[in-house]
């Protein structure tokens, strides 16, 4: 995990508030906040692709995913580890849509989710996230909420996010 008082986070802290406010209207510290926290852990690849098959492959398939998450007929050992496969459902949709949006050109052909269905899992996935609301995930449960319903604002939000970083040093281009 990156340090909290990492430079690195603190610049994704600050784009993202910045951008969320200036273009979105979102002024909303605890979800500008994850936001930021979010872009900062998927700095590294294996944060992105943390969920793992039987074998203990990557799954890069949202879809894949989505089976994992059920706690009945997927692979899921508890309503626990759902809630954290959908919420890392939430979190890559939300990255691939709003920083990647080109990517989906990519996974189309290869038979993955369109652009649209990557959008309603990560709204739905975060839904069922805020839908965990009582003992240790109580509090959260209203950010979840927020991101449900404000996915598409969050994921314009995150095109901002990337120009911004193209135009500081062009190290996403």
């Amino acid at each position: 995990m990156i340090p909290e008082r990492h430079p690195l986070r603190q610049l994704f802290h600050e784009i993202v508030a910045g951008c969320y406010a200036t273009h979105c209207e979102i002024d909303d510290p605890e979800l500008t906040s994850y936001v930021g926290d979010l872009l900062t852990e998927f700095a590294a690849a294996d944060k992105l692709y943390r969920i793992r098959d039987a074998d203990g492959r990557p799954v890069k398939a949202v879809r894949e995913m989505v089976a994992a998450s059920d706690p009945i007929f997927g692979a899921a050992a508890s309503f626990d580890e759902e809630r954290e496969v959908r919420r890392h459902i939430g979190d890559y949709a939300l990255f691939a849509t709003g920083m990647y949006p080109e990517s989906m050109q990519l996974w189309r052909h290869s038979g993955e989710s369109s652009f649209l269905e990557m959008v309603e899992t990560g709204k739905e996935s975060y839904y069922i996230v805020s839908q965990f609301d009582l003992f240790e995930y109580k509090l959260e449960a209203p950010l979840f909420a927020r991101l449900s319903e404000e996915f598409e604002r969050c994921m314009h939000g995150l095109a901002f996010v990337r120009e911004k970083l193209d135009k500081m040093s062009g190290w996403l281009q």
